[in-house]
């Protein structure tokens, strides 16, 4: 796997002579408040809408076609625009027209928009591409407000050429955050299973890829089956169950040197595993003498410290934002429930009441809901629930969608839809209106792991 380098963000002070405009960039907005009414737009994505947001997206201009590893100025600069305009677009919220209906600017307008050639739309992104002479870009970010003729948002990303298209999300999540109040997460990775091969002898590796799907890469090899796998709270490592040895044990893979570690030695069956949100623990699942427990273990390794003695399966533990308590099912009541916890395993109460069964649950990063599978009349839906129990919703309607993990803003859901019949899998993503896309992957795709916003 390629290193992966860090993004360098500042805001944008001025564009530079070379950019022909030589004018000063005005100072940024202040920051809006959630629900502070400024008189600029305002997208309410609790409340619901009536019509997606129109927004305006042409090219982003460059001062200078410059030749780059990554293409030419020109060319990135469409391609930003299409990035900007495709995140925007998969939200649901937003009505985007991207740089292939609008005209071409110039690299004087991006600071200095002519809001009176433009129609059809509510806000308008403009920005700009320039390459550096040490190598890196810079590519800037503009919102306006078409009505109110303001500027809604300005920042500037300064990235190596490899990481061009990191710069497009960070752009989308400013925009996003501007008009919801939420925070973004297009700038994200997700670690999945990807298989291929006949049912039955299916070939099960770990990959990585963008939360778009762009830049994917194979982690493993596939010469043993894996399964599970869950991103640290960091990004920075990824535990997951393999069959290595025809013995299901979890590792703890890390992303700087590409090398594996055993997390738990000379024990039984050890499977669903998942971090801590500060990444000091591992929860997981552990069969012993007939029985399955749920365990924490330290993320470096030790002694498995067990949470929960009851007859029966207790797996799938999934923390609280704040890392106080954990959610699980368990099957000690005869049917498949999901249970919440304290965090040192006392208090278990079952939360789960409706038809069916309940599995793989997740608790939100914004702590007020909690996703789960629920299976009932043969078919696998992916829903949400409030911790207590209250307020289940169920987002997806088809015959087999299992494994639901949250966007970094607790706004998305991703999770793998098996086909009728193949059972072959696919990468889906859900927003909590329950409108669903697929997620495109080279191979079929299961058990994703939607990793945090990047830094």
């Amino acid at each position: 796997m390629m290193r992966t380098a860090k993004i360098a963000l500042a805001l944008v002070a001025t564009v530079s002579a070379q950019a022909a405009s030589a004018q000063a960039v005005p100072s940024a907005p202040a920051p809006v408040q959630q629900g502070q009414d400024d008189g600029g737009l305002v997208v309410d994505v609790e409340g619901g809408m009536s019509a997606p947001l129109p927004i305006l997206i042409p090219a982003m201009p460059t001062a200078q076609v410059t030749q780059t590893p990554a293409g030419s100025t020109d060319e990135l600069g469409q391609k930003l625009a299409q990035i900007v305009n495709d995140d925007l677009r998969n939200t649901g919220l937003f009505k985007t027209s991207g740089p292939g209906a609008n005209r071409a600017i110039g690299i004087g307008e991006v600071t200095a928009p002519n809001y009176a050639s433009w129609s059809g739309g509510q806000a308008l992104v403009q920005g700009y591409v320039r390459a550096n002479g040490n190598g890196s870009l810079t590519i800037g970010c503009y919102l306006y407000d078409l009505a109110a003729q303001n500027e809604l948002v300005r920042q500037g990303f300064v990235v190596s050429p490899g990481d061009w298209r990191r710069a497009g999300h960070k752009c989308a999540d400013a925009i996003y955050a501007r008009l919801t109040g939420e925070g973004g997460y297009f700038d994200s990775q997700v670690v999945y299973v990807a298989e291929t091969g006949p049912k039955g002898r299916r070939r099960k590796q770990l990959a990585i890829m963008d939360q778009d799907g762009a830049n994917h890469r194979f982690l493993t090899n596939g010469q043993a089956i894996v399964l599970t796998p869950r991103m640290s709270p960091r990004g920075n490592a990824i535990v997951y169950m393999s069959f290595e040895n025809r013995q299901p044990t979890l590792y703890v893979y890390d992303m700087a040197t590409r090398s594996n570690r055993k997390l738990v030695s000379n024990v039984s069956q050890t499977f669903a595993p998942r971090f801590s949100p500060d990444g000091r623990w591992i929860l997981f699942s552990m069969a012993t003498a007939g029985n399955t427990d749920i365990y924490r273990i330290g993320a470096s390794g030790g002694e498995p410290q067990r949470l929960t003695n009851s007859p029966g399966i207790d797996t799938g533990g999934s923390y609280s934002p704040d890392g106080s308590k954990i959610v699980f099912e368990s099957d000690r009541g005869g049917t498949q429930q999901l249970y919440v916890m304290n965090a040192d395993g006392s208090n278990q109460h079952r939360i789960s009441f409706g038809g069916g069964r309940y599995a793989t649950p997740e608790w939100s990063p914004r702590g007020d809901l909690i996703a789960f599978t629920r299976t009932g009349g043969g078919a696998f839906r992916i829903g949400v629930m409030n911790p207590s129990g209250g307020g289940e919703r169920l987002l997806t309607e088809s015959w087999g969608d299992e494994g639901p993990s949250w966007s970094p803003n607790g706004r998305v859901l991703m999770f793998f839809r098996s086909a009728q019949g193949s059972g072959r899998p696919d990468l889906w993503a859900v927003d909590l209106t329950g409108v669903a896309r697929k997620i495109p992957t080279p191979l079929d795709g299961s058990d994703p792991s939607w990793g945090p916003l990047r830094p």
